[in-house]
């Protein structure tokens, strides 16, 4: 039961992709008090793992408290950033208050195409310093890398920095368009076909690595692992209302990040009510799909994506249009 709760809109970069179009704070976000009892639901609906992210949530001047508060209730808080903020000093605040795991976002081998992606000209050497800044204060930590056209063909150099740079994983996300990723057309893999390929590239990959690596928001990579006679810890692909959900900064429930649909806001009726409740939730939980999605005999473990199905047909139910396997089952 994991849950990414986006703590701000607050950023100092104006990344191209960004689905939140983070940038300015907004007035109505929630406040520290309604950030501890937030976490107090999460614990008692089950919830194991909390993701602060944002915009950036290093900029929330109350993070490490909501951090020690999601610790103390036996949470394990994780943190999603930029990296261009973290210090040492950062870092070891962090770690001392709790965090367990940061991820950290590096798009290329490349410090211009990173640097042009994050819209500001020294996002990447700022990020490896933060990085080396996180080895110090002995903070485990993995790379986020999101994928473009202008990196899908240097994937395998990024791991490869990821495992030099000691990275414990690398996840690499397959755009879904919302946010500013809708305006700019390299935010997207624009072939079926070589989406698919990607996948398979990754999973090869991993067999020559030990750190862990990650498709994200592309569940045909739990079919194309089993496929291949891969191993990994991932059972389902995709999460979304199932064992995972967004808060938003202002208090509204999602099933993910990239899937705007909102079950309810937590000021209204609560999270844990949202969470039991909504009618959103229950059809996800149902995997009642449309389509190809509905027949085929790896919805159990892949579920298509579940924000693409909205973003091109404008029902969440219905078949991933990302996907090209063919096969059905015929129960």
């Amino acid at each position: 039961m994991i849950i990414s709760w986006n703590t701000t809109y607050e950023c100092n970069l104006r990344c191209k992709h960004c689905y939140r179009d983070a940038g300015e704070k907004k007035k109505g976000e929630l406040s520290k008090e309604e950030g501890f009892s937030l976490l107090e639901e999460l614990a008692h609906a089950g919830f194991k793992i909390v993701i602060f992210s944002g915009g950036e949530p290093l900029l929330r001047k109350d993070i490490y408290e909501l951090i020690a508060k999601a610790k103390s209730l036996g949470l394990k808080p994780v943190l999603g950033t930029n990296g261009t903020l973290l210090t040492e000093g950062v870092a070891r605040n962090l770690k001392e208050a709790g965090i367990e795991r940061i991820g950290i976002s590096l798009d290329s081998i490349d410090s211009s195409c990173h640097d042009e992606f994050r819209q500001r000209k020294d996002a990447y050497q700022s990020t490896l310093a933060g990085i080396e800044d996180c080895k110090n204060a002995r903070l485990e930590f993995q790379i986020h890398t999101t994928l473009m056209d202008f990196n899908e063909g240097n994937l395998e150099r990024i791991t490869d920095l990821a495992v030099k740079v000691g990275a414990r994983a690398h996840h690499i996300f397959f755009i879904v368009s919302v946010g500013r990723a809708m305006q700019n057309a390299r935010c997207k893999i624009q072939n079926v076909k070589l989406y698919e390929e990607i996948l398979h590239r990754i999973l090869a990959k991993q067999r020559e690595v030990e750190i862990e690596l990650k498709p994200v928001c592309a569940p045909q990579f739990v079919r194309i692992a089993k496929e291949m006679g891969l191993e990994t810890r991932f059972q389902r692909g995709c999460l979304a209302g199932i064992s995972y959900c967004c808060v938003l900064p202002e208090g509204h429930l999602h099933p993910c990040p990239y899937l705007p649909i909102s079950c309810g806001n937590i000021r209204e009726k609560g999270f844990f009510e949202i969470w039991k409740t909504s009618e959103v939730f229950k059809r996800l939980r149902e995997q009642d799909y449309s389509g190809k999605c509905g027949v085929c005999g790896y919805k159990k473990v892949c579920g298509g994506c579940r924000a693409n199905s909205l973003q091109y047909s404008g029902d969440y139910l219905a078949s991933d249009p990302w996907c090209s396997y063919r096969q059905v089952s015929r129960n």
